[in-house]
């Protein structure tokens, strides 16, 4: 294994192991020159456990070079006494992918202990820069002593985390001041049965709420699911955003039949000239935005053909609609989004949910609702977002709704209310999944589990209030946009398009547009309504600028030569749905004394 060692002597001996940070598990695109090696029989053994017991959507992370080294010192003792240490990345304590490995660390050794030494920069936005952390990199990191004892007589997880607010330097010298394992001031800790070692507040509670959605809930037959939502689905993953998203659809379309082309070309010298059993060893144009499922397909002989048709209307980011090339193969991943939005036509009548995954890294959690198909990273590049539809699609084009009959039967019962309709507990989930007071509380239990979700005193409240919320969310762009004043520059011909980025003053009560256009007014509560780590404003100005991708060379140009005033139009909107936004989750019915989900047989 790299960046690994071992020693080894007699059956009863110690064994140790040490690891080195960082890791380059994320790695996307096939050109950088840098991939994991590959080890067959360990990723094996990590499938077969890690991965086999873990409940969560995605378990790629379980790829980190770090994980294989956990996987290969375990295997290496053989299941005799010993200790395994690392100083590695520190993810695995809390993340939802890694609950498997964490169950399986606490069978294989009798005593765990974890120094978490903090230092995540991505996760603690607060701390500037990397001078919290011990290694000077962004990922958190900890140092785990692993020991397996027959002397012991039960199984302990000892647990210590260090200030966060101590630089580097301070947390190396509260290391060496302690200089013992056995001097550490460690916490036992008591796993719940997720395998959660740092078990959140008001679990219980929690745990007593309707599950919005699970993967026994999708498994399980017509009838027999006791969730809220039957289907869901992450959203769309292209691993080439600059290639497959554009504002303009007939530059899309050209920039796509090249792309086409170009890939073609590249399936066909492989043919001619590769060896199907080392496809990394052919020398791929650079020019193709390689991922590991696009070379796959070129190895297999699997050619592309445009589609007019996979041209279709996405949310890329918050309130920032651009063209998608919606295909099974320029696409990365397109999960179960094509029984969602099997087509454009019906994306008008469908809506979805969308809300932050299991393991949310943003300090703000974030729910939108969408018509239409939506981005993986839709609030957050660190996030991935599942869907959650109200109709799913059968092959034949006949629909369904996607709330159970179970879950209406709860919702009926609870509230003795025989009118309640799928479309009001759609509505009612949303204005729940705003509720401050929800989001703060249960807001560990969010980023353990996705949203369970409980009994509000007045159903009709907030069923009225995800209305207007979804209809403000799902409608932008035909609303009345907030009165702005229009600040223009002497002498300089008005215009209204961006040419570069639109930049807020130190105030943040205006936006200057180009060199001719300021917009002033901008109220603060405009600010308040936050879809992940940034206000929806700070999305636009953020999306709706002119760029060119490093990588490709293709340019961004959110300008509309057909509605020059589009992109100012749309900042006074989105400070309309800003403002609304926050005027009616402040308005809705309170989560004063939530009562817990009285589940009834299915």
């Amino acid at each position: 294994m790299p960046n690994a060692s071992s020693t080894r002597s007699s059956p009863r001996s110690t064994s140790s192991s040490a690891g080195n940070p960082p890791y380059n598990v994320g790695q996307l695109n096939e050109n950088d020159n840098n991939k994991n090696r590959k080890y067959a029989e360990i990723d094996a053994r990590i499938k077969r456990t890690y991965a086999k017991d873990s409940k969560a959507t995605s378990v790629s992370k379980l790829n980190d070079p770090y994980v294989k080294f956990f996987r290969w010192a375990t295997d290496r003792l053989k299941g005799r006494d010993g200790v395994v240490c690392y100083v590695t990345n520190n993810s695995f304590v809390e993340q939802i992918a890694f609950d498997g490995m964490r169950k399986h660390l606490l069978q294989d050794f009798t005593r765990v202990y974890h120094l978490h030494l903090e230092g995540n920069v991505r996760e603690n936005p607060n701390l500037s820069g990397t001078a919290y952390n011990v290694f000077g990199i962004q990922a958190g990191v900890g140092i785990t002593i692993a020991v397996k004892s027959a002397k012991h007589i039960d199984r302990k997880l000892l647990f210590h985390r260090i200030d966060k607010n101590l630089k580097r330097a301070a947390k190396l010298q509260w290391i060496a001041s302690y200089g013992h394992v056995g001097k550490v001031p460690w916490q036992e800790l008591n796993p719940d049965k997720h395998n959660n070692w740092l078990v959140p507040k008001n679990a219980d509670e929690f745990e007593r709420f309707l599950p919005i959605g699970s993967k026994q809930g999708k498994a399980a037959a017509d009838g027999k699911a006791r969730v809220i939502f039957k289907d869901y689905s992450l959203g769309v993953a292209t691993h080439r955003d600059s290639v497959v998203y554009g504002f303009d659809q007939a530059e899309l379309a050209d920039r796509i039949k090249n792309f086409v082309k170009a890939y073609n070309a590249e399936l066909d010298r492989f043919a001619r000239e590769g060896d199907v059993s080392k496809p990394d060893a052919f020398d791929w144009s650079e020019e193709i935005a390689w991922d590991r499922d696009l070379k796959r397909d070129a190895v297999k002989g699997n050619a592309a053909t445009f589609h007019a048709e996979h041209l279709r209307q996405a949310m890329y980011r918050p309130l920032t609609s651009n063209w998608l090339y919606f295909d099974r193969l320029l696409n990365a991943e397109t999960y179960s989004l094509r029984g969602h939005y099997p087509n454009a036509a019906n994306a008008a009548n469908n809506q979805s949910l969308v809300l932050s995954d299991i393991g949310c890294r943003s300090s703000t959690q974030s729910v939108y609702c969408t018509r239409g198909i939506a981005d993986l990273h839709l609030c957050s590049s660190l996030d991935g977002h599942q869907c959650f539809p109200f109709y799913v699609y059968a092959a034949d084009g006949t629909n369904r709704e996607n709330i159970t009959d179970w879950a209406l039967k709860q919702f009926k019962s609870h509230y003795k209310d025989k009118k309640v309709t799928k479309w009001d507990i759609f509505h009612y989930v949303y204005a729940v999944l705003h509720h401050p007071g929800y989001r703060t509380k249960f807001a560990d239990n969010l980023k353990k589990s996705l949203p369970r979700i409980p009994f509000a005193p007045d159903f009709r409240a907030f069923a009225t209030a995800g209305k207007e919320l979804a209809e403000l969310h799902v409608g932008y762009e035909g609303l009345e946009p907030h009165p702005l004043t229009f600040v223009t520059a002497d002498g300089v011909p008005l215009s209204y398009a961006v040419t570069d980025k639109m930049k807020l003053n130190k105030a943040k009560t205006e936006l200057r547009v180009n060199d001719s256009l300021t917009l002033a007014g901008i109220p603060p509560e405009v600010f308040a309504y936050r879809l992940g780590n940034r206000s929806a404003l700070e999305w636009v100005i953020d999306q709706y600028q002119v760029y060119t991708d490093t990588r490709s060379g293709i340019k961004s140009d959110p300008n509309r030569a057909d509605d020059p005033e589009y992109i100012v139009r749309l900042v006074g909107q989105v400070a309309k749905v800003s403002l609304e936004t926050v005027r009616i989750v402040g308005a809705a019915g309170g989560l004063r004394k939530p009562a817990a989900a009285a589940v009834s047989p299915a």
